[in-house]
């Protein structure tokens, strides 16, 4: 197979979210190459001459840590002249969402390891990554607000208090319990699967699933989501 020809100076990058033990994490690679080998950056690389643009990061990622099939937005596009050491290079940012429990990682040939750290515990970065990472939260704590993509954090079923958990969590900010729980079953968007908390200390709660047939119908009846 016929090497692919990389555009040097246009690349994407990602920040990848996940939500694990009660804490939102960021997947950072250690990298493999130079500028700045070993140092903890984000996973991402060139976009191929022939290639679309939203291809690149799902094609990276696979490549870096095996992951397919997640969610993923477009950030914003980054271009300061020096951002880069080498040469100028102008990079389209995305965020991903994933479970973690739901993956089994596998480090790419370009990295040399792979870490789940703490986005209030995040390092300093290579290049401008640090930038990146921000507008990434940023964007990310603006949409969970208005869009349902909260739910790719979570298991398949979930109990209210763990959503709640992640959406404070992830905005940062504390709801109130009983406003909570009835704006979200207001929406009309989940479904009671019938089924409670196993193995837990305190008393068992329901488990829901994300409906995303009542979400559509819901988006018909012009009622947007907010939380």
């Amino acid at each position: 197979m016929a090497a692919k020809t990389e555009i040097s100076n246009f690349s994407i990058d990602c920040v990848i979210f996940g939500f694990d033990k009660g804490e939102l994490k960021a997947l950072l690679i250690k990298r493999n190459t130079e500028p700045d080998f070993g140092k903890l950056g984000l996973p991402g690389g060139f976009v191929y001459l022939d290639e679309d643009l939203d291809a690149a990061p799902i094609r990276r990622l696979h490549e870096l840590t095996g992951l397919t099939d997640i969610y993923m937005k477009q950030v914003g596009t980054f271009g300061k002249t020096d951002r880069y050491p080498i040469r100028r290079v102008i990079t389209v940012v995305y965020y991903a969402l994933v479970r973690v429990s739901d993956y089994s990682m596998k480090i790419g040939e370009d990295a040399l390891e792979l870490h789940w750290v703490p986005v209030n515990q995040m390092p300093e970065l290579t290049f401008d990554h640090n930038d990146l990472f921000n507008a990434a939260l940023t964007t990310l704590q603006e949409q969970v607000r208005i869009d349902p993509i909260i739910f790719n954090l979570l298991p398949k079923d979930f109990s209210l208090s763990d959503l709640q958990i992640v959406y404070e969590t992830v905005t940062m900010q504390k709801f109130d319990k009983r406003n909570f729980r009835k704006k979200i079953l207001n929406l009309g968007i989940l479904h009671d699967t019938g089924k409670k908390q196993n193995n837990v200390s305190h008393r068992a709660a329901r488990l829901y699933r994300f409906d995303k047939k009542a979400y559509q119908k819901m988006l018909k009846r012009g009622q947007m989501f907010a939380i």
